[in-house]
């Protein structure tokens, strides 16, 4: 069983703490002046992909709706408010009360996006729907820009298996969260275990250089570690002289050892190198595994070296040097009055530079060529165009407070590779340029 089918909740008891004091404060001021209630809509969008970037990956849906129905505030949370006079008396009781009861529209997970996708849009009262402007941005910024490094990753990598194995590098937290991104992204294993138990991602990993070092000789530790794993294990033999220890591991495994590790110096000789020394062992069917701070270059830089996987750390889950998405969080619509019945006012910010958005509750469509090719991602805040109306992107995610699109997390990653498909050629391309795709607004 996949666990994300179990909706497993983030590893602490409330996700009502992790917000920004002022969507609190404004809840405050809002319930003083009668505004509160007022139905309103926001929506998640970035008003430009990284530098260089061609399309960016929707990743993290999943965890918000696990943040959304974690979004509670206890005694102790409430309690911690009080003593620190955040709030007033009556907004801490309307707090205790507090279930977000709105709708959540989106962009499914592995989907891709461009600048002025309308990723996200929650609807419900303004003071419900303002409190989950942080958690759902820090969800969607992190996690996005991990899976675009991971879909850079796995076209430079073609059908050479990708390991996750960055734990080390970021907080023990953000380490599932990017573990689960990269798998959405296009990664097949991951060497943190909190991720496979979580998320049910198949997990790998053999030994260190520690290890190594540990016994007396390089064949000691190798010995080891064959009788306890057998000999399809993954021998690491860059720790002294490789081709030393190329020899002394299909002396102690055997032609039949699985694989063997490199994680260090000048990847592309010594990959060559090793490739001929095993075949010349007779290891014609051991394979090579490369790590050592690789990035999406670096292993585009490799597809003609007799590599057979890749193991990537600090540069992907830092998304290679865009560790945001840079996504915002917008109050687009808002009810004149708080009746239900109220019409939606389109509202936006006016302002001088970069940081305009258009009001308006609105839809997004990807419309395609002839060939089934996308050509333009189209959003729009009047009726969908009929020949649009197929081809729309969001889908309800919570409706009336309650989650309504849980999926296994493959379903997720396979709908990335079918979305990264059906983009034009060029958006495979590593060199920097604009978004594959234009985003028109009618």
């Amino acid at each position: 069983m996949n666990t994300a089918d179990l909706g497993l909740p983030v590893a602490v008891p409330s996700t009502a703490l992790f917000t920004d004091q002022y969507e609190l404060t404004m809840l405050q001021a809002a319930l003083r002046s009668g505004t509160a209630d007022r139905r309103s809509v926001f929506e998640v969008f970035t008003r430009r992909l990284p530098e260089g970037r061609r399309y960016g990956v929707v990743a993290g849906t999943g965890r918000v709706l696990d943040a959304v129905e974690n979004f509670h505030f206890d005694e102790t949370i409430l309690g911690f408010l009080r003593e620190r006079s955040i709030l007033d008396g009556p907004t801490l009781d309307w707090l205790a009360d507090f279930r977000f009861r709105g709708d959540i529209w989106g962009y499914p997970e592995g989907e891709v996006y461009f600048p002025g996708s309308p990723i996200m849009r929650v609807e419900g009262t303004f003071a419900e729907a303002v409190l989950l402007e942080t958690v759902i941005l820090s969800i969607l910024n992190h996690d996005s820009a991990v899976a675009a490094a991971a879909s850079r990753m796995s076209v430079a990598a073609g059908e050479r298996p990708l390991m996750e194995m960055g734990a080390r590098r970021t907080h023990e937290l953000a380490a599932v969260a990017a573990s689960r991104a990269a798998y959405v992204g296009g990664f097949h294993t991951t060497s943190d275990l909190a991720a496979g138990f979580r998320y049910n991602i198949p997990t790998v990993g053999t030994s260190a250089h520690a290890f190594t070092l540990l016994h007396d000789t390089e064949r000691d530790a190798f010995t080891a570690q064959v009788q306890t794993l057998g000999s399809g294990t993954t021998l690491l033999v860059d720790t002294f002289d490789v081709t030393e220890a190329v020899r002394t591991a299909v002396e102690v495994a055997g032609p039949d050892l699985g694989a063997v590790r490199i994680d260090s110096g000048d990847l592309l000789l010594i990959a060559h190198r090793v490739r001929q020394q095993l075949d010349e062992l007779g290891a014609t069917k051991t394979k090579i595994v490369v790590t050592s701070d690789l990035d999406e270059y670096a292993i585009a830089s490799l597809a003609a070296a007799p590599v057979d996987a890749y193991g990537v750390g600090t540069q992907l889950v830092t998304g290679s040097g865009h560790p945001t998405c840079s996504m915002v969080y917008k109050l687009v619509a808002r009810a004149d009055s708080d009746a239900p019945d109220a019409p939606l006012r389109p509202v936006a910010k006016k302002s001088m530079g970069a940081k305009t958005s258009a009001g308006g509750r609105k839809w997004a469509a990807r419309r395609l060529d002839e060939h089934g090719v996308a050509e333009a991602e189209v959003v729009g805040t009047g009726p969908v165009p009929p020949e649009l109306a197929d081809h729309q992107l969001q889908v309800p995610l919570v409706r009336g407070g309650t989650v309504v699109a849980r999926e296994p997390l493959d379903a997720a990653r396979d709908r990335h590779f079918a979305a990264r498909g059906g983009l034009p050629l060029s958006a495979t391309q590593l060199s920097r340029g604009e978004p594959v795709l234009p985003t028109e607004f009618v």
